[in-house]
């Protein structure tokens, strides 16, 4: 096996060297490798799996859709899975929340989500700039790798021009420094859009107040920019609320969404548009993977758990567990929700920890601008022994490395 991966896979691999087993099988809070033995899942495919693996009554979906010759990619047209999909993310998601927005349904993943937002944020202001902030993280094609303040070997390349990098809100001067700047541009060199993440999920964890959100998306409306929220990782109700921003008091211009928004894991991506920015024409931003009918059909059935407070308030209680069983052992945990991270004292020790907890049989990613934080996400859907179960395997890594 191993010499199939690294003879034949190309080196920019990376979860496969984090977790190196041959997995064959997923259900619910749970991935077993081709040997029988069983992972509980607080990676969820970075955030791609909020719902758990294999739910039951969107696999029964896909089955009776395959069986009635559904069709299957329809780029822009227009199929009854879409229709139904749109329908229901308009009356669960978007009517409750006093939102207003069309839906362009971009390329298959969360980066082309961004591109699409970044080019019409440009061409609806028709300035050039972007804002974005240190640390954070928003794909990896041009576009938005310009607006990502992560660092890594691709910098080598110049491709951050008309963009702008401020503090995140840990920063003390991070508001300061945004109105000096605005302050000091005329015009027609203020920025075109300003692009952040509630919580900046790959920049190790960090969660921005509602207060300090609430002073940003002011600044957008002074000056007259878009707010562009990254919501791809922290959407779906992975921080306890459908989407992250909600604990403020803003009304985005933009918002990209993917990752979990199929509900299965499948690649669906969009970008969630107030009417009156939509001056595209036509065919002017497309792509070939828009029309995921399986997506459409699991991410129906995914928006059902959001027809009421219920699910929303169980994330919000296991969350408070997760929390609360740290504190008791005097250990801190950063984040909000389901997303949420234990900060170790270096690079070293995080992977230490995080192959320890994969020996012990718990998947989690790392992350952090240093290489310092171990993030948990767990399936939204797992039960309360399971989490008791992922709470033992952590608190018992942590003392065995970091003690």
């Amino acid at each position: 096996m191993q010499e199939i991966i690294t003879g034949m896979e190309s080196e920019v691999r990376i979860y496969s060297r984090l977790f190196p087993s041959l997995f064959s099988k997923a259900r619910g809070s749970f991935l077993e490798d081709h040997q029988g033995k069983k992972y509980l899942d607080f990676f969820c495919g970075a955030g791609s799996s909020n719902y758990g693996h294999n739910n039951a009554n969107m696999k029964q979906a896909i089955i009776d859709y395959l069986n009635n010759d559904g069709i299957i990619n329809s780029l822009d047209q227009l199929t009854q899975a879409k229709y139904n999909f749109m329908n229901s993310f308009n009356e669960i998601i978007l009517r409750p929340r006093d939102l207003t927005y069309k839906i362009q349904f971009t390329g298959p993943t969360g980066t082309n989500a961004v591109e699409a937002a970044l080019k019409l944020a440009r061409k609806y202001t028709k300035r050039e700039k972007i804002m974005y902030f240190e640390h954070s993280f928003h794909g990896m094609s041009y576009g938005s790798m310009s607006v990502s303040g992560m660092r890594n070997g691709s910098l080598s390349i110049d491709y951050k021009k008309n963009v702008i990098e401020m503090p995140f809100h840990d920063h003390p001067d991070s508001l300061k420094r945004i109105k000096d700047y605005l302050e000091s541009c005329d015009v027609k060199n203020l920025p075109a859009a300003i692009i952040v993440e509630a919580i900046q999920a790959e920049g190790g964890v960090k969660v921005a107040s509602k207060q300090w959100l609430e002073e940003v998306y002011a600044l957008t409306r002074k000056y007259g920019m878009l707010l562009i929220m990254d919501e791809i990782q922290t959407g779906c109700g992975r921080t306890g609320t459908f989407f992250a921003f909600e604990i403020a008091d803003v009304k985005p211009d933009i918002i990209c969404l993917s990752k979990s928004l199929s509900g299965y894991g499948l690649p669906l991506s969009i970008i969630l548009l107030k009417p009156e920015i939509d001056c595209w024409y036509p065919g002017e931003h497309n792509g070939t993977f828009r029309g995921n009918n399986l997506a459409f059909i699991t991410a129906r059935i995914a928006l059902n758990y959001w027809k009421d407070s219920g699910f929303s308030e169980a994330i919000k209680l296991k969350s408070e567990k997760f929390v609360t069983y740290f504190n008791n052992k005097n250990i801190e945990l950063i984040g909000r929700g389901l997303m949420l991270a234990f900060v170790t004292p270096n690079a070293d020790v995080n992977n230490r920890l995080q192959q320890r907890l994969f020996e012990q049989g718990l998947l989690a990613d790392t992350c952090g601008c240093n290489d310092n934080v171990i993030k948990f996400m767990p399936p939204l859907t797992i039960t309360n022994e399971e989490l008791d179960e992922g709470l033992h395997i952590i608190s018992d890594s942590i003392e065995s490395v970091c003690n």
